[in-house]
C-alpha cells in the first residue's frame, strides 16, 4: 500500500503537507496542492478513513533541536518558541544538541523518526555537513534560529549581531579607549562571526588599528570567558576596555577580574552581548547588548508555520533589532535605553 512518506517524497512536500491536501485540515497553496494530487495520482495512493485519524493525532508535533546550555539567552528563545507553538495548537519536542555537529544529527534523526511536523533549529558548527542531509532526505519543513546561514537558502530568523557590537564598542572609543579587548565566542557558529565583524567595524570606523593579542578566544563557556580575562590581563600592555561576546563569558570574566583585583569601570571597562536579569544588580551594572530572544523564538515558529502552509514560499530572513543597556560598567552614567547604532 502506497504512504503519505511515499506520495510526500515523490511531491517534494512534507508528510504533514500531504495529510492536509489529503483531510483539509490547514489551506494549502494552489501549486503545491497540485504537485501532492499529481504524486497521488501517479503512485495510485488510496486514502483510508483509519489513516486520517491516525494522521490527525499524529500531525501537531515540531521539534526543536539547540544547545541545552543554561545561558538565559536560550532559556528565553525557548519560551518563545513554546509559547508561539502552544498558541498554534501544537506539541513541542525539545533535544539537546550539546553544540556537537554528530551529537545534533543524532537528535534530528532522533525527531524525524516521531514523525514531527516541522523543526527549529539552531546549527551547531558543522552541520551541513550531517544535519542538513538528513533534513534534505526527509522533506520536513524547518527553521533557523538564531545562527543565520547567509548562503543557505531556508527561513531564519535572528538578532542584528554585527550592527549591535559594532555601536557598543563605538561606545568604548568615544569614551577614549585605543585598546579595546574582544573574549570572542565559538569559531565555526555564523554569531561568532558576525559579532566579531562588528567589533571590526567600529575600529574601522575610527580608523583604529587593532592588536591582535587582543582578541582572545572564549568557546562560549564560563570557564573560556574566565581564562580570556586573565589572557589579556597578563598582556605586556593590557586593555582598558573588555568586550565579552555572549553572558557566559562575560560571568567567567567578570569572576576572573574581581579575582584579580581588577575594579570594573575604575581600571577595567566591560561590556557584554547579551542581557540578563540580574545585569543591573551587579555593581556596576553591567553594560549589556539585550536581545529579544523571546520574539526571535516566536518569530521562528511564526515562519515555521508559514511554510508548513506553503512548501513554495520564497524563503525569508528575518533580523531583529538589539537594544543596548547603558550601565556603569562601562565607565560612564547610564542614560536611558537606546537602540542599537545610537550611543
Amino acid at each position: 500500500m502506497v504512504t503519505m512518506t511515499e506520495v510526500a517524497r515523490s511531491a517534494g512536500v512534507s508528510v504533514s503537507t500531504v495529510s492536509h491536501v489529503v483531510n483539509g485540515t490547514r489551506l494549502v497553496a494552489p501549486a503545491t496542492r497540485e504537485r501532492v494530487h499529481h504524486a497521488m495520482r501517479l503512485l495510485d495512493y488510496r486514502h483510508h478513513p483509519i489513516a486520517r485519524s491516525l494522521a490527525a493525532g499524529s500531525n501537531q508535533t515540531i521539534g526543536l533541536a539547540l544547545t541545552a546550555a543554561s545561558n538565559p539567552y536560550w532559556v528565553e528563545l525557548v519560551q518563545g518558541i513554546d509559547g508561539e507553538a502552544t498558541r498554534a495548537g501544537l506539541n513541542l519536542i525539545i533535544v539537546d544538541t550539546r553544540d556537537d555537529a554528530r551529537h545534533e544529527a543524532a537528535a534530528v534523526a532522533n525527531l524525524l523518526a516521531h514523525h514531527i511536523e516541522g523543526l527549529v533549529i539552531a546549527p551547531a558548527d558543522g552541520w551541513r555537513d550531517l544535519t542538513l542531509p538528513l533534513l534534505r532526505d526527509h522533506p520536513v519543513p524547518y527553521v533557523i534560529v538564531d545562527r543565520i546561514d547567509p548562503d543557505l537558502r531556508a527561513d531564519q530568523v535572528g538578532v542584528e549581531n554585527e550592527a549591535s557590537t559594532a555601536a557598543v564598542i563605538d561606545h568604548l572609543i568615544s569614551l577614549g579607549h585605543t585598546r579595546i579587548g574582544m573574549i570572542a565566542g565559538i569559531s565555526g557558529l555564523s554569531t561568532s562571526a558576525e559579532r566579531l565583524r562588528g567589533f571590526h567595524q567600529a575600529h574601522q570606523r575610527f580608523d583604529r588599528p587593532i592588536d591582535p593579542a587582543l582578541i582572545v578566544d572564549g568557546s562560549s563557556t564560563s570557564e573560556g570567558g574566565r581564562k580570556a580575562a586573565l589572557a589579556l590581563l597578563d598582556l605586556p600592555d593590557p586593555p582598558t576596555a573588555v568586550f565579552a561576546a555572549n553572558n557566559d563569558m562575560t560571568i567567567g570574566a567578570l569572576g576572573a577580574l574581581r579575582a584579580a583585583g581588577v575594579r570594573v569601570p575604575r581600571d577595567l571597562a566591560v561590556a557584554a552581548f547579551d542581557d540578563f536579569a540580574w545585569a543591573d544588580i551587579f555593581s556596576p551594572g553591567l553594560t549589556t547588548v539585550a536581545q529579544p530572544s523571546a520574539a526571535i523564538g516566536a518569530r521562528a515558529v511564526q515562519l515555521l508555520l508559514r511554510r508548513m502552509t506553503d512548501q513554495d514560499a520564497p524563503p525569508q530572513t528575518i533580523r531583529l533589532p538589539a537594544e543596548i543597556m547603558h550601565r556603569e560598567s562601562c565607565g560612564c552614567t547610564p542614560p536611558d535605553l537606546v537602540s542599537a547604532g545610537n550611543h
